[in-house]
C-alpha cells in the first residue's frame, strides 16, 4: 500500500494565522520609533529593542522609520510605514510601544489597524505584548474596537454636554456675526459710492456678506 502523499499546499506567505510549514523566505518587517522633541533619548532603546525581537522572530528589516514630534502632531513618518504596506513591502509592522504608534483607540484601530489587517499585514508592539499575527492577538484588536466605540461615544456625550451648558450660558454659539456688526459702515460706505467690491476689502468682509447686508435694507 502506498504511503500518504505529502500535502502539496505552498507555505502561506503572510504572518496571520499559524500554518504548519515554516516560511520559505524571511518575514519582511517595518519598523517605526517615536519619540517626542523633549524626550529623545529613548530612541536608540526603541530601535534595538525591535532590531533584537525581529532577529529573535527570523525576520528580515526592511523598512525602518524614526520619527520626532510632538505628542499632539500628526505622525507624518509613520504614512510611509502604511505606504509601504500597501504596496506589499512589508509582512509585520513592529513598534516598541503601542503609543508610539498612535495617541488613540480610535486612530490605532479604526485608521491604521484595520487598515493594515485588511491588507493582510500583521502588528506587533513588544512593550504590551500585543501581536496581531496570532489568534489571541487577533482577539485582543477585537477588544481595541470596543474601546474605540466606546471613545468615540464618550467624546461625543462632552461635545453635546458642552454645547448644552453653553446654551444655559446664554452664550451665542457658532461663528461670531462679524459682518454684521459692520452693517452701519456697509451701508454709509456705499452711500458715498464706494464699490461692494471694495466695501468688502476695507471691512475685510466677504462680498456676499456686503450684499446681504445691503438687499436687508431694500
Amino acid at each position: 500500500m502506498a504511503g500518504k502523499r505529502a500535502s502539496g499546499k505552498p507555505d502561506s506567505p503572510r504572518v496571520f494565522g499559524q500554518g504548519a510549514g515554516r516560511r520559505k523566505t524571511p518575514c519582511r518587517a517595518g519598523l517605526y520609533a517615536r519619540v517626542s522633541t523633549h524626550d529623545q533619548q529613548t530612541l536608540p532603546l526603541q530601535s534595538r529593542a525591535m532590531r533584537e525581537y525581529a532577529a529573535r522572530r527570523g525576520w528580515s528589516i526592511v523598512v525602518q522609520v524614526r520619527e520626532i514630534g510632538s505628542g499632539a502632531s500628526e505622525r507624518e513618518l509613520r504614512e510611509q510605514l502604511l505606504d509601504a504596506a500597501r504596496r506589499r513591502e512589508i509582512d509585520v509592522v513592529l513598534v516598541w510601544r503601542l503609543d508610539r504608534w498612535g495617541r488613540s483607540v480610535a486612530d490605532l484601530l479604526v485608521a491604521t489597524l484595520q487598515e493594515l489587517k485588511d491588507l493582510g499585514v500583521g502588528f506587533v508592539s513588544i512593550t504590551e505584548a500585543l501581536d496581531l499575527t496570532t489568534p489571541i492577538g487577533r482577539a485582543m484588536a477585537g477588544l481595541l474596537a470596543v474601546f474605540a466605540e466606546f471613545e468615540r461615544q464618550i467624546l461625543r456625550e462632552r461635545v453635546r454636554a458642552g454645547l448644552a451648558h453653553a446654551r444655559q450660558n446664554g452664550k451665542r454659539l457658532g461663528r461670531p456675526p462679524t459682518a454684521a456688526r459692520k452693517g452701519g459702515q456697509v451701508r454709509e460706505l456705499y452711500r458715498h459710492g464706494i464699490s461692494k467690491a471694495e466695501i468688502a476689502r476695507r471691512l475685510h468682509i466677504g462680498r456676499t456678506s456686503v450684499r446681504r447686508i445691503l438687499r436687508a435694507r431694500t
